[in-house]
């Protein structure tokens, strides 16, 4: 057997002890062979996944990987049946000439490549890859949904009957349209391409004579299709109805929520927003993913010295850590990160969100609902009779929930919140034109983050690129540095969808509340002599973070002029 050779090889050098090996073994008989005895191992915690996955590696002579850096061609994966893949665990990955790339989790199950090799006319080349990233990308490419490509090749516009914009709508009628087959295998295809392409939204917006979808994808939208114009309030009544939304009212914004099953276990959340505009409504969709939420702050890319003073404040008593940026900078991503840095038995930590984005075991969090007049402002004063330790408030917007939350950092309670500014200083100002008195901000504020999300460059494609002298000393880039300094760029490749990109890193601009900036705020100092004053004393701007990525070949020079502006 498979189990027992592998078993053999991880006893032989000390992995595991023949008792252990037993009990996995004994395990898997009594699951009738349904279980691998990797899943066994990993389960029972005698070795890690990505220990295991190493281990084989290094003991079979062959490249480890991790999938969900790949974007497999649909031609590639079309060459192993779903049937075989889900036996043997196992998944194409690329293919040149008469080679195929196989991912597996268990190199040394000889027979399955031999049976791939035979059922295929393929040369196999294998790589290993955790036996769950095997399993997810297996639910993510043999979906048996449709391709959006699929689709429209296979849609008959001329089938569909028009549903017409008059302000009486047969709701009956718009509700059976939404039911037509095509029109479910169309939506169903824009969630399954946007969740493949690991989108972060989905825009479906009606013109005058155009009807287009678009992805935003690692900071920037992309057109991905334009369906026929005849449909858009199919479609757009499919997902309403997807969201529990009124179909009817087409005259008010409404806000609702999708969840789907991907399998393995997996759920993802689609939030969704509906907004009449002059010739339709247009919906916004946020996929909400919390299998792909990183909430690990040394993973964000704050620099080691901005992390340290970040953790420090936020692991403080008492007082308030505020982070800025616009929407969509990742602010609630850092939030999230504190606030599970934070999550012990031994603290009270209670949320104020709207929308609340994920849910997490062990911090009562609480949805806003403006309607009934549960704003921030009433939930703060709530929070503060409910024995808290640590307070979030998703966002202050207005005079009476930054009075409340002043006061709540000042008596004893950890404070985080975001407000929407453009750098670190700027916030000062912002709750000075609030209405709060400059006394109360010097002594509630520990600490303002400022951030931007820029695109990592693609690892796969990434060459290096020249940019003249002149350009970076223009950037921000010391004189003695440029000369030397060497920037990287993408090609584009599969990997990358072409773009150059993958992924995303955060600049950030870290301002802890030292005396000298504590004493410009009593002075009523404006934002350019506090910014000054914390360049100064070197607290690093985002330009300056920006430029710290780029030089460590994490982005491109292009992202850095494109999400920072100059200190000047």
């Amino acid at each position: 057997m498979q189990s027992n050779r592998l078993g053999e090889v991880l006893v032989s050098n000390n992995l595991l002890t023949r008792e252990q090996l037993g009990k996995a073994l004994e395990e898997q008989r009594l699951s009738g062979g349904r279980l691998n005895l990797g899943t066994i191992l990993v389960s029972k915690k005698m070795l890690t996944e990505e220990y295991l996955t190493s281990f084989l590696s290094k003991q079979y002579g062959v490249p480890s990987v991790s999938l969900a850096d790949y974007d497999v061609e649909a031609a590639v994966i079309k060459i192993i049946p779903s049937d075989v893949a889900q036996k043997y665990q196992l998944i194409p990955v690329n293919r040149a000439g008469a080679t195929l790339v196989v991912a597996v989790s268990d190199p040394s199950n000889l027979f399955a490549i031999e049976d791939i090799k035979f059922m295929t006319g393929y040369n196999i080349e294998m790589v290993v890859a955790s036996e769950r990233d095997i399993k997810a990308s297996i639910d993510r490419y043999y979906d048996q949904s449709a391709s959006l490509a699929d689709v429209m090749n296979n849609f008959n516009v001329e089938n569909f009957e028009i549903v017409g914009d008059e302000e009486q709508v047969d709701v009956g009628f718009l509700e059976r349209a939404t039911e037509d087959a095509p029109v479910v295998k169309m939506v169903n295809a824009i969630l399954q391409d946007a969740i493949k392409r690991k989108a972060s939204d989905i825009h479906i917006e009606p013109y005058e004579k155009m009807f287009r979808v678009r992805f935003r994808i690692d900071g920037v939208l992309y057109e991905i299709m334009k369906p026929p114009l005849k449909l858009k309030n199919a479609i757009t009544s499919r997902i309403k109805i997807m969201a529990e939304l009124d179909i009817a009212e087409r005259r008010l914004p409404q806000d609702g929520r999708i969840k789907i099953k991907l399998g393995g276990g997996k759920d993802m959340d689609f939030r969704v927003s509906c907004l009449p505009t002059l010739f339709g409504e247009k919906i916004v969709m946020r996929l909400l993913d919390k299998g792909n939420l990183q909430t690990d702050l040394t993973k964000l890319g704050y620099e080691p010295e901005a992390l340290a003073h970040f953790m420090r404040e936020i692991h403080k008593p008492f007082g308030m850590v505020l982070v800025t940026g616009p929407t969509g900078s990742g602010k609630t991503v850092s939030l999230y990160s504190a606030i599970a840095e934070l999550n012990t038995v031994s603290e009270n930590i209670s949320t104020a969100e709207d929308p609340v984005e994920f849910n997490f075991a062990g911090i009562n969090q609480v949805q806003m609902h403006e309607d009934i007049g549960l704003n921030f402002s009433a939930a703060l004063r709530s929070f503060l009779r409910q024995d808290p330790d640590i307070i979030m408030i998703g966002e202050i917007r207005d005079f009476e929930t930054a009075e409340i939350a002043i006061k709540a950092a000042l008596t004893g309670h950890m404070v985080l919140s975001t407000l929407h500014t453009n750098d670190a200083p700027s916030t000062i100002n912002r709750l000075l034109n609030m209405g709060i008195e400059p006394f109360l901000v010097a002594s509630a504020v520990n600490l303002i983050t400022a951030q931007r999300l820029a695109r990592r460059v693609c690892s796969e494609c990434k060459e290096p690129e020249h940019i003249p002298v002149q350009s970076l000393i223009s950037a921000g880039v010391s004189p003695d540095e440029a000369a030397d300094f060497v920037c990287m760029r993408g090609t584009g490749c599969p990997v990358c969808n072409n773009t150059g990109y993958k992924g995303r890193v955060g600049f950030y601009q870290v301002m802890p509340m030292r005396e000298e900036i504590k004493e410009l705020i009593l002075n009523g100092a404006n934002t350019a002599e506090i910014k000054r004053e914390s360049i100064r004393i070197g607290i690093k701007t985002m330009r300056q973070s920006g430029l710290t990525k780029l030089k460590e070949g994490v982005t491109s020079f292009e992202e850095v002029l494109r999400v920072t502006t100059s200190d000047d």
